[in-house]
C-alpha cells in the first residue's frame, strides 16, 4: 500500500486555514468524488476523505497543513502523479487569499441540517 506525505507550513492563523480546508475538502469532492468530512476542533481541525482505493486526513492548524493518504494497490501505482496533482492544488489555494467559504466553517449545523446538506464537507462532525 502506497503512502502519501505532505507538510506545508504557513503564516495564515487558524480561521482562514479553516477557509483554505474547505475550499480543498470541496475540491477534492468536485474534482476527485471524494466523500469529506470537516471536524473543527480548538486548535486543530480534521478533513477525512475517501473514495475507492484512496483515504486519508488533512490536519489543519494555525501554522501547518499535514495531509497524509494511503493508496489502494492499484492507485498505487499512480502514486507519483496523484501526489503531484495534491500538491499542485494545495499550494495553488495556499498561493492565494482564501476566497469566503459559501458557509462559515465555524458554524456547526444541527443533526438534521446536516443530513440535508449538499455537499458531505459542508457537515461538520459532532463531537
Amino acid at each position: 500500500m502506497a503512502e502519501i506525505h505532505i507538510h506545508r507550513t504557513h503564516q495564515l492563523g487558524l480561521a482562514a486555514a479553516r477557509k483554505i480546508a474547505w475550499q480543498w475538502a470541496e475540491q477534492a469532492e468536485q474534482e476527485f468524488d471524494m466523500a469529506c468530512t470537516y471536524e473543527e476542533g480548538k486548535t486543530q481541525d480534521r478533513v477525512q476523505f475517501e473514495r475507492m482505493g484512496v483515504s486519508g486526513t488533512l490536519d489543519v492548524a494555525k501554522d501547518t497543513f499535514e495531509l497524509k493518504a494511503r493508496l489502494g494497490f492499484l492507485l498505487g501505482a499512480f502514486k507519483a502523479r496523484i501526489e503531484a496533482e495534491i500538491v499542485k492544488n494545495l499550494d495553488q489555494l495556499l498561493a492565494h487569499k482564501p476566497a469566503p467559504a459559501a458557509k462559515p466553517p465555524t458554524a456547526k449545523p444541527s443533526a438534521a441540517k446536516a443530513k440535508a446538506a449538499k455537499s458531505p464537507a459542508r457537515r461538520a462532525a459532532q463531537k
